[in-house]
Formats: C-alpha cells, structure tokens, sequence
C-alpha cells in the first residue's frame, strides 16, 4: 500500500470561529492537507468534508457538552482556537456589556476550551494547542485596549500552559496576526489600518494563508520543540 504524503493523515484538528474567516480558512485548507476537521462555531456553516458543531465558546456548559461529544474522536491531534471578537473604541466610552463580552469570548472562552482540550489530549500524550492573539498587544494601539488586553490574557495563559502541558507531549503556542481582510476589521477605516500596517515590521496586510503556513508548521512534527511562543504575522 502506498503512503500519503499528506502531513495530516490520520489526525483530527478541531477549529474554533469555524463559520467564517481564519477560522474558515484553516478548516479547509487542514483538509487539503489530509487532517480531519472538526469545525466549531455559534451557527454552523456546512463545508464539504468536514464536521461541523455549534458552540458559543463564551458559555461553559456548552463548551463542556462539545468536548463531552469530542471524547469519541480516537485521532483528536491538535485544537485550533480561532474564535473571538472584537470592538474598536476609546475605553472611555465602551459599554460595560461589550467589554464583558469581548472578554468573555476571547480569554474565558480560550481558556474554557484550552481546559477540556488539554484533558482529551493529555489521554493521548500528544498533540497541539494553538491559540489566537494580536499584533495589537505588542503595538498596544489605541482604541484597542480591551481587545488587546483579551489577547494579552492570552498571550499569558498560553505561556504558562505550554509549561503544564509539556511533560505530556503537547505544544501550546499562539498566532498574532497584524490586520487581515475579515470581517474582524471590516468596519475599520481603511486610514486606520494603514497606521497599523505601516508600524509592523513587514509594511503591508497579511493574508488567510500566512496564517495557515504558520498554523501548518505548528501542527506538524516539525514543531515538536517550539511551544510557549508568540509568533506575529507581519512582524511586531
């Protein structure tokens, strides 16, 4: 019998914040790259070849139920959280319930599912937690202070989990992408994301398959040493 070449085979990754965006993107091309793909996200999005379940990762019970049901998947590799939200706007003057929820989504909801994660994963010895930050933190640009300050939680977390997961074979490691053309920053004005770009290393907009070639490295046996990092697409 011949081998796959696919660097997946035989594995199964599940993608948060799978209904659209990153998350959307590295659904489809971890397909393309033989993994199985499980695809999470509140409204569900069908996709050819994957698995797709609705879950508000903001919610604890909910997140409990999914990895309850996650529990069957024997070749479960890597959990990609690509869920979140965000909300350009002054300190000053956001509402209490939008600070709450970008909190809520973005770094109790990471730190909800990197929990259950880590509980399926340590069953196995091995695999791969990645999660998303920002390029905001390191530039810590103004009007994103709760956003960014979600992604700093981050940040943080992922770093200290990575040391509680290492003895166990687990890599736990984030992405900091710069601005991306998704519905993320679609209600940004574009001047405002020239200032941002023009502050990153490399001047220009990344793109959905940066990230992925990003992601791809540190899903594969090729990132068995790199863990509790911060990667930034763009350069910060």
């Amino acid at each position: 019998m011949t081998e796959s070449i696919l660097p997946g085979t035989g594995k199964t990754v599940v993608v948060t914040g799978a209904s659209r965006g990153l998350g959307r993107h590295i659904c489809q091309r971890a397909l393309d790259a033989g993994y199985g793909v499980i695809g999470v996200s509140r409204n569900v999005e069908p996709m050819s070849g994957a698995r797709m379940l609705s879950c508000d990762v903001s919610d604890a019970d909910q997140i409990a139920n999914l990895f309850g049901e996650l529990r069957k998947e024997t070749d479960l590799w890597g959990f990609i959280n690509a869920a979140g939200v965000a909300s350009m706007n002054l300190v000053l003057t956001t509402p209490p319930e939008t600070i709450e929820r970008i909190i809520r989504v973005n770094l109790v909801g990471t730190i909800f599912c990197n929990q259950h994660a880590g509980r399926l994963l340590v069953r196995r010895r091995a695999g791969r937690i990645i999660n998303f930050s920002t390029i905001a933190v390191s530039l810590a640009l103004k009007g994103e202070a709760t956003y960014a300050g979600s992604k700093a939680g981050v940040e943080a977390f992922s770093r200290s989990f990575a040391r509680e997961m290492g003895d166990h074979n687990i890599t736990v490691n984030c992405i900091a992408p710069g601005p991306i053309d998704t519905a993320l920053i679609s209600k940004v004005p574009s001047e405002k994301i020239e200032g941002i770009v023009e502050r990153q290393i490399i001047a220009r907009k990344g793109t959905a398959e940066d990230v992925w070639n990003v992601a791809s490295l540190l899903l594969s046996s090729s990132a068995d040493m790199i863990t509790g990092e911060v990667i930034h697409i763009g350069g910060a």
